[in-house]
């Protein structure tokens, strides 16, 4: 029987692995700038910190999580997103006693039953971060900056940041009251999803990209940012000035929401115009009580998740994702004697932070030739009872064909010369 990955994972090979950690370290490095630690969670957890956390009416906890009962009957969850596990260790931690600001980030898989489709898969990947300790507008400006420096950095242009302020939790409430009186005399003109949301989650019917439930909302619907309160409005003014003042372009999105229940005040997306209608790479907010909700004192937060699919589907499309291969050295031998050395060879450029590999199947010459070609070899390294003879090894330059003796004891000195790198490099 031939087994086959389960419907919507799929397997990162080297190639695509290489991309990856590219993106990874740009990501890194930009996030060890802003001051922010790395957390890492379980990949499942009790399945009530998510129904509690981003609401139980949601397309995610309703239709899209993956929970089973272990062997102790206890309810657990493969966690569909990553916000809810770090704010549980944070609260767990008891983390705000020793810090009242905390910068956190994350890389992991999530998981959600949804129907699989370009950049989206039931396993995918999401890095975050988020910003623990203040409900002040700066908080928010320096989440979307910074997600904003990172998509730059990684070369993204095809890219569009909109914002919006979905108020307090009192004014989304009065607010939701609003909505739904407006929408009522044409719930029967909403697709079959909004009607259903209509009485769930009525605010996911902005998310809907059905022509004739934008065409309602349109002309119909009131919007929240003009029905959220005085302290809310001034809230948002801050962020959108923060923004302006540090030359972060954006928009504002008027119909803009987010899924999850925890969210108040600022919402963002960061979008690119070649994924199509599911255009979204990254989104986020403010959630000024899932700290309080979860059992932890009331402490605000913002934060944003990124899905690292979706980024690589951009940069793919964008041509960004060039990846420069370090150099390597190929040894080539022949014999047994040589084999030994040229392993003790191998072991001292590695430890000296070039890249080297070497033959493992004592194939001919000719074989062990062809095979480093492959492996885009820039030097070769031949040796056999001759070189060993004389102390020396063959040193080929795969691109100009070149080739000349180099004593054992200088070859190390050398490639490091030509290969620029530094001499530095710890042993182990």
């Amino acid at each position: 029987m031939e087994y086959r990955r389960i419907k919507g994972t799929q397997d990162l090979l080297p190639q695509e692995c290489v991309k990856w950690q590219r993106v990874e370290e740009v990501i890194k490095e930009e996030l060890a700038h802003n001051n922010y630690k790395e957390v890492r969670t379980p990949i499942f957890e009790d399945t009530q910190l998510f129904t509690r956390s981003i609401g139980e009416e949601t397309d995610v906890v309703s239709k899209e999580m993956y929970t089973f009962l272990d062997k102790g009957e206890n309810s657990i969850t493969l966690r569909p997103e990553l916000t809810a596990p770090v704010i549980r260790a944070y609260i767990q931690d008891s983390t705000f006693q020793n810090s009242p600001i905390e910068k956190w980030y994350y890389f992991g898989p999530a998981f959600r039953q949804e129907k699989p489709q370009k950049g989206r898969f039931r396993q995918f990947h999401q890095f975050g971060f988020e910003l623990i300790g203040t409900d002040l507008a700066v908080a928010d400006a320096e989440v979307i900056q910074t997600m904003y420096r990172i998509f730059s950095k990684l070369g993204l242009k095809e890219i569009e940041i909109k914002i919006n302020s979905i108020g307090s939790l009192q004014s989304r409430k009065k607010y939701l009251v609003q909505l739904r009186d407006e929408l009522s005399a044409y719930k029967d003109q909403l697709c079959e999803t909004c009607q259903k949301r209509f009485q769930q989650n009525i605010l996911r019917i902005f998310d809907c990209k059905n022509e004739t439930c934008q065409e309602i909302l349109d002309q119909h619907a009131p919007l929240i940012t003009d029905n959220i309160s005085d302290e809310d409005k001034k809230h948002f003014e801050t962020v959108k000035k923060l923004l302006k003042e540090t030359n972060t372009p954006f928009t504002v999105d008027k119909k803009l929401v987010r899924g999850l229940d925890y969210y108040t005040r600022t919402t963002f997306e960061i979008t690119s115009s070649l994924l199509g209608s599911q255009d979204a790479i990254c989104g986020g907010g403010r959630y000024d009580h899932l700290v309080e909700d979860l059992g932890g004192p009331e402490i605000p937060a913002v934060g944003v998740a990124c899905g690292m699919e979706r980024l690589i589907l951009a940069l793919d499309e964008e041509d960004q994702l060039e990846v420069v291969e370090r150099p390597l050295v190929f040894c080539i031998t022949m014999g047994e004697r040589a084999r030994d050395k040229g392993f003790e060879i191998v072991t001292k450029l590695r430890n000296k932070g070039i890249n080297a590999e070497m033959d493992l199947l004592q194939r001919s010459i000719r074989a062990q030739m062809r095979y480093a070609n492959k492996d885009n070899a820039d030097k070769v390294i031949i040796i056999g009872d001759q070189e060993l003879e004389r102390n020396v090894v063959a040193l080929k330059d795969m691109k100009s064909g070149d080739q000349e003796d180099v004593p054992i004891k200088d070859l190390i000195s050398t490639l490091i010369d030509r290969f620029k790198i530094s001499n530095n490099e710890p042993i182990y």
